[in-house]
């Protein structure tokens, strides 16, 4: 996959900064490769449901955006991603020392990009697969109110 803007890798990561939530979730990038995208956070107790794994919201909500980064390195400089649908199984509960989602990119149209992703929990030295989405990205260009 080829990115269509030579600047791809700073846009994403300063678009990355602007995302409060990612922030407040403790959520870093560990790999940014045009069409795919790594996140990770650490455990923390305020992030849990009431049986004490992470909140499947939390999972979900860092999913996606690993997903919309994954479509979003290989747009145009003018493009914005925004998220059209996506779906979530979870296979296991989140239960671990730290978080690791994957986003890539499946098929990237001009206007749609089908991607998936995969949440991994580890803990000690396992790793378990925690969840799966499939989600759908819309190219968003000339949107006033959403694009820069």
């Amino acid at each position: 996959m080829e990115p269509r803007n030579p600047n791809w890798r700073a846009r994403c990561a300063h678009s990355f900064d602007d995302q409060g939530v990612m922030a407040t979730f403790g959520v870093t990038p560990t790999s940014l490769e045009p069409g795919r995208v790594t996140l990770t956070f650490p455990f923390r107790a305020d992030l849990i449901q009431q049986h004490g794994f992470i909140h499947a919201g939390v999972i979900t909500t860092v999913l996606d955006s690993a997903c919309g980064y994954a479509a979003f390195t290989l747009m145009e400089d003018r493009a914005e991603v925004l998220t059209v649908e996506f779906k979530s199984n979870f296979l296991a509960p989140a239960k671990g020392q730290t978080f690791r989602c994957e986003g890539e990119v499946i098929k990237a149209g001009r206007t749609l990009m089908v991607t998936q992703g995969r949440a991994f929990a580890m803990d000690g030295g396992a790793e378990t697969l925690i969840s799966t989405m499939q989600a759908t990205m819309m190219v968003v260009t000339d949107k006033a109110g959403v694009t820069r």
